[in-house]
This record gives C-alpha cells, structure tokens and sequence, in this order.
C-alpha cells in the first residue's frame, strides 16, 4: 500500500510539473524571450518524469500488473497533460483503497 501512494504522490508532483512547464515557462520563453523558468521547471520536471516511470515498473511488477492492461496505461499518462490525475482516479485511488 505504501508504494502505491507514493506512487500517487510522485504522478501529482509529476503532473502539477508538466503542467507549470508547458502551461507557463514554455510561453513565457517563446513568448516573452525569458528562458529563466524553463531552465528551473524543465530539470524539475525530468526528475519527477524519470521517478514516476522507474517508480510504475516497481510497482507494477510488484503487484503483478499485466503491462498490456494497466502498466501501459500508467506510463502513457505521465505524457499527457492532466494524464496523471486520470489515472490517479481510474487505477490508483481505487488499487490504494484495496490493500
């Protein structure tokens, strides 16, 4: 059960970090010139991105998750915008609840 909330935890942190990166310092650097917050949010981000997929095979593996039917879908998520909190609704919240 621990491992399932931290991964929970490591997709919000994930996806909150995509979304200040493409929602915010990407515009402001292509827009406004100022590469400042690219720098800051982009390493942050590939952190949290590199954690959250080594963190899903953990766990995946750990609680027996067939990659054709859960684990794909858990990795596609940290992709797309608002991905994370989706898949936090639809498969994490509910596997954390179980255990």
């Amino acid at each position: 059960m621990a491992r399932i909330k931290r991964l929970r935890i490591i997709a919000f942190l994930e996806g909150i970090s995509l979304l200040a990166l493409v929602g915010v310092a990407v515009p402001v650097k292509y827009i406004l010139g100022d590469p400042y917050w690219v720098r800051v949010i982009g390493p942050v981000h590939g952190l949290l991105f590199l954690l959250f997929v080594v963190h899903t095979l953990s766990v995946g593996v750990e609680h027996g998750w067939k990659f054709g039917t859960t684990t794909w879908k858990v990795l596609v998520a940290c992709v797309v915008p608002f991905g994370t909190f989706y898949i936090d609704r639809k498969i994490l919240a509910p596997m954390n609840r179980e255990k």
